[in-house]
């Protein structure tokens, strides 16, 4: 393996976002964002955490990823939940 691609394999390319582009957390919004543990969405939603990171991987549910671990953004689980509402009456 050549120097410089240890620990690269697998990993998606992250992109460099100028700060100019970037702004201040409260000008776009990222500071009022609530995020949640997988644990806490699945404790919302009484599934296990499986199928919480299948949802995630999935794409049917954005997170972001924090080290080696996931938040879901609070307003995420809340959307998924009023879109999967099913009335069976």
């Amino acid at each position: 393996m050549a120097s410089g691609q240890a620990g690269q394999q697998g990993r998606p390319e992250q992109q460099h976002i100028p700060e100019q582009q970037l702004g201040k957390p409260d000008q776009i919004g990222l500071g009022a964002v609530q995020f949640l543990t997988v644990a806490e969405v699945a404790a919302t939603m009484r599934v296990s955490k499986m199928t919480v990171y299948r949802l995630v991987h999935g794409g049917e549910l954005p997170a972001a990823r924090v080290g080696r671990s996931f938040r879901v953004p609070k307003r995420a689980v809340e959307d998924y939940l009023r879109s999967a509402y099913f009335d069976a009456g």
